[in-house]
């Protein structure tokens, strides 16, 4: 009579732990669903950020060059000496700037300072132009009623 307590309880235990094998079985799906979907995402965002951040690099490469162009052609037209100090520096600055190297630690402070310069030489040129990235979509325009 003992060995058929223990077949029924043996029976009953799978039962009373069929919750907790699937709460672990939905668990251990959802983790690696999960992994392989943040690897994604951010394989994503990382592309979408560092496209947008050499896109506003190339900006100031192109402002850049522009000013280098013109002190050239005519130093003493717009640009007073300090002015073409701090091309001559944000030219520099734009060189140093490591496109190629994502990981360096140094990425956000290069990009801060090389915001600045630009606002500086856009003070001292007494210009008012603003990088705005890429034109993005109007979501008034796309809605439909």
């Amino acid at each position: 009579m003992r060995e058929r307590d223990e077949e029924e309880e043996d029976i009953f235990d799978s039962v009373v732990n069929l919750e907790g094998s699937h709460l672990q079985q939905g668990f251990d799906d959802g983790f690696r669903d999960g992994v392989a979907a943040g690897k994604e995402e951010g394989r994503e965002v990382g592309l979408k950020t560092g496209f947008e951040l050499g896109e506003e690099i190339g900006f100031y490469r192109g402002c850049c060059d522009v000013w280098k162009a013109a002190i050239e052609k005519d130093a003493n037209a717009f640009f007073s000496a300090r002015a073409q100090r701090n091309v001559r520096q944000f030219d520099e600055q734009l060189i140093s700037y490591p496109l190629l190297n994502p990981q360096d630690e140094r990425l956000q402070d290069l990009v801060d300072t090389i915001r600045a310069k630009f606002r500086a030489i856009m003070s001292m040129l007494s210009i008012h132009l603003d990088y705005e990235g890429y034109p993005k979509p109007n979501l008034a325009d796309d809605a439909s009623f």
